[in-house]
């Protein structure tokens, strides 16, 4: 069970008192020891390879963190309710209506037999993170998610939205997710060749990579993805059309997604940095 990998390796110290104890001691009372911990699979051990067009190297895409309530969600009713916000999902090759997300849904439910992946889509496209802000609070209070999967910042990048201001709104929503007890991945902007050097679009991006760094959030870099995957097609001599480049990216932000999600159920819990203040 994950509430075994979750809570540590079994303590059985008891056995190895001293047997020069004083008498007088009280008997050291251990916690109960989780069954058979050092036989659970660990999350790697039941997800598919990762697929060859989605092997990036030693690219950076994933910053992993804990997901203590979908743990307890897993550990306490075996289903987890995800809320995705942020653009419409994107039909994707052997996905359902759901495209991306049904990779996701599919691939933990592969891992965690048992458990029941519900996801609720409510991706509105070229959605500023203002606008999502009031609206993920509205869809909390409906669904009471576990986790929400929030696609931000490209459309306040194109809108040419000031940093500040990109910020203040991300970090408003962020701090009430955490205090109404819901974890989140940020996945970050599309990979757009045009706007490599465009200085507003560059900056969003790295906004939004420090704050999830600094606050202990999970963040997909679909940018860094994008970006990667180009790269090496092109090196193999398979250069992808615009349109193909993005199904790729979605294609292999799943994939990475799941993995994170699945790895953070088994991260060691730890409290997580402070949000900053708005």
């Amino acid at each position: 069970m994950v509430t075994a990998l979750a809570t540590g390796a079994p303590l059985g110290v008891a056995a190895q008192q001293p047997p020069a104890m004083p008498p007088a001691a009280p008997p050291v009372t251990l916690p109960a020891a989780p069954p058979a911990a050092t036989e659970e699979p660990k999350p790697e051990a039941n997800l598919p390879p990762i697929s060859r067009d989605c092997q990036i190297g030693t690219t950076q895409v994933v910053s992993q963190t804990p997901l203590p309530n979908v743990e307890r969600a897993l550990r306490e009713r075996q289903r987890i309710v995800i809320l995705v916000i942020g653009a419409s999902p994107v039909a994707l090759r052997n996905s359902g209506n759901g495209g991306q997300y049904d990779v996701v849904e599919r691939l933990l439910e592969s891992t965690f037999k048992g458990l029941d992946v519900s996801i609720e889509h409510r991706g509105v496209s070229g959605e500023l993170a203002r606008d999502a802000g009031e609206r993920i609070k509205m869809e909390v209070a409906m669904l009471s998610p576990d986790l929400v999967l929030w696609q931000v910042g490209t459309a306040d990048a194109l809108a040419r939205l000031p940093i500040d201001e990109f910020e203040e709104n991300l970090t408003e929503t962020l701090v009430w997710l955490r205090g109404h007890g819901v974890d989140v991945a940020l996945i970050g902007l599309h990979y757009i060749k045009a706007l490599t050097k465009d200085p507003n679009y560059q900056a969003i991006r790295a906004s939004l990579k420090r704050l999830a760094a600094a606050s202990g959030i999970m963040r997909i870099g679909r940018y860094e993805a994008g970006e990667t995957i180009t790269r090496l097609r092109s090196e193999q001599g398979r250069p992808l059309s615009s349109t193909r480049l993005n199904e790729a990216a979605y294609e292999c932000s799943a994939e990475y997604l799941s993995r994170a999600i699945a790895s953070g159920l088994f991260l060691k819990k730890s409290a997580k940095p402070p949000l900053p203040k708005k």
